[in-house]
């Protein structure tokens, strides 16, 4: 496991884990399928297996919010099959996976754009986050047709569409009108499978993160994957800026 990310501000990083917020990035299931001689599907049906057993693990460690990554905005020039596929397994993930997690006390919400998500599937997603409201154990936020570029510039549209003024534009005013206001910061962020880049996913929350990357496709993350990133996180000091 390698990492990105300067350390320290006196203060070990994971001295409190009920307050973290975790970020992950969850790629590899084409490699995966590839790997193995299976269609593109078979990688994106595992991987919701994946992230069931890590939201599992996320609950035993006592995260307090996770966020994923499921599909971005750039996702949609995916082969037309591929991305069908994708939405469908979505209405499966919320039709049996996230019921289950949210008796064990899951509260799900998604990240993003949902004009272009099929109407079906955005009742779905609202229904979700109503049945779920109340749920305290773990906050899940998926993120789905999000873009952090995206995010940021709707932001800015806002706060003039709001009548600031320039001097009223600050961090507070953005962050305000962020997609979900409410979200902490992240705190780590993990990318699976190999690949050293953020692909345009929080660029606002993670602003002094500390990153930790995996060789590990995502398909194959399981607790002890996660376990190894926390302890990486806990290992290190935070500065954010300072020295």
């Amino acid at each position: 496991m390698n990492e990105a990310h300067e350390s320290g501000d006196g203060a070990a990083a994971g001295d409190d884990p009920r307050a973290m917020t975790v970020a992950i990035i969850m790629d590899g299931n084409g490699r995966w399928a590839a790997g193995k001689a299976l269609p593109v599907e078979a990688g994106h049906r595992e991987g919701t297996r994946a992230l069931r057993r890590t939201v599992e693990a996320a609950i035993d460690e006592g995260i307090d919010a996770l966020v994923v990554y499921a599909f971005s905005t750039e996702n949609w020039t995916r082969p037309a099959d591929e991305v069908a596929t994708l939405m469908e397994i979505l209405g499966e993930t919320i039709e049996r996976e996230l019921p289950d997690l949210a008796e064990q006390g899951v509260r799900t919400r998604f990240l993003g754009r949902r004009d272009r998500v099929p109407a079906h599937l955005r009742a779905a997603m609202g229904e979700l986050e109503r049945s779920t409201v109340h749920r305290d154990v773990l906050n899940l936020w998926i993120a789905f047709d999000y873009g952090g570029r995206a995010e940021i510039v709707d932001a800015a549209r806002s706060c003039v569409e709001d009548g600031l003024t320039p001097a009223e534009v600050d961090e507070a005013a953005i962050a305000a009108r962020l997609n979900a206001p409410e979200l902490p910061e992240i705190d780590l962020l993990i990318r699976t499978s190999g690949e050293f880049r953020v692909s345009n996913f929080m660029l606002w929350e993670t602003a002094y993160s500390e990153f930790v990357f995996t060789e590990t496709l995502w398909p194959d993350f399981d607790a002890g994957d996660l376990r190894s990133a926390l302890d990486a996180f806990s290992s290190r000091e935070r500065r954010f800026g300072g020295r």
